[in-house]
């Protein structure tokens, strides 16, 4: 694609948030504020045991 095309994809979008639907794709961000935190917890731990707590 054209770096109009991306333009115009790029302002549709934007003005598609703007009229308040929902994307299409969650961001980043939302994906990993509903991930559990258990994976984090057990890499801890994990670390923990192997630099020798």
């Amino acid at each position: 694609p054209t770096q109009f095309e991306l333009r115009q994809k790029n302002a549709q979008f934007a003005s598609a948030v703007k009229a308040g639907k929902k994307a299409a794709k969650p961001s980043r961000q939302e994906q990993l504020s509903k991930r559990s935190p258990v994976s984090l917890w057990a890499l801890g731990a994990v670390l923990f045991v192997v630099v020798g707590g």
